[in-house]
């Protein structure tokens, strides 16, 4: 069974935030897989996710199931998702139905704005990573440079209550959130280089998502 032994909850605000590391022979097979993508036309026509997302980027498509059988995604996904919810919640999930797993390719200038996903459970992580996503306009500012960058996004700033997490994209990291966790990729400059992501929405077992009961 695929599982990370990188395994890191984040709790910055309200939702529950899961870190691991995809391992690095399935970020291979996952790029490969894309590469293949990439060159066969008809095949990149067939899987075309884009209109039903919101960025707009070079590129988006859907993972075949045979390609997440194979690859062992499914499974990562299912492992990390029922480890998480148990350390969270202390309950057993009996149920992982993937609705759906997909690739952003995003290229200079180009963005996901602010969203949310279907389904209980969405993660976003990265397989490709630029060298570099460019610099501020005006040089001589010290802030932390956000282009490239994923950020979620949940409530409004307070006393000690953050409403932001920033992340800087690296390859095999990947984030577990809640469906409902609004987040946002802001637009990156000065490279051809790819900046390469995967995604998921997917369901788990009904009595434990539904914490309202009924």
């Amino acid at each position: 069974m695929e599982q990370s032994d990188n395994f890191e909850i984040i709790k910055k605000f309200g939702p529950s935030v899961l870190k691991v590391k995809i391992p690095h022979e399935m970020v291979v097979k996952l790029n490969d897989y894309v590469d293949k993508i990439i060159n066969d036309n008809e095949l990149s026509k067939n899987l075309d996710h884009g209109e039903n997302l919101v960025g707009d980027v070079t590129q988006e498509f859907k993972l075949e199931r045979k390609i997440m059988q194979d690859t062992g995604w499914g499974n990562f996904l299912a492992q990390n998702v029922s480890k998480w919810i148990m350390q969270e919640m202390g309950k057993k999930i009996t149920k992982f139905n993937i609705i759906e797993s997909w690739i952003v390719r995003q290229f200079q200038n180009e963005y996901n704005p602010v969203h949310l996903h279907s389904g209980h459970i969405s993660g976003a992580g990265f397989l490709k990573v630029p060298s570099s996503f460019g610099k501020h306009v005006q040089e001589k500012q010290k802030k932390e440079y956000r282009g490239g960058n994923l950020q979620l996004v949940h409530g409004a700033r307070m006393f000690l209550s953050h409403s932001v997490h920033n992340i800087v994209p690296k390859v095999g990291d990947f984030y577990f959130f809640p469906n409902y966790l609004m987040h946002v990729v802001y637009p990156f400059k000065d490279t051809n280089e790819e900046r390469r992501s995967i995604s998921f929405n997917a369901n788990i077992d009904n009595n434990i998502h539904n914490v309202y009961g009924g």
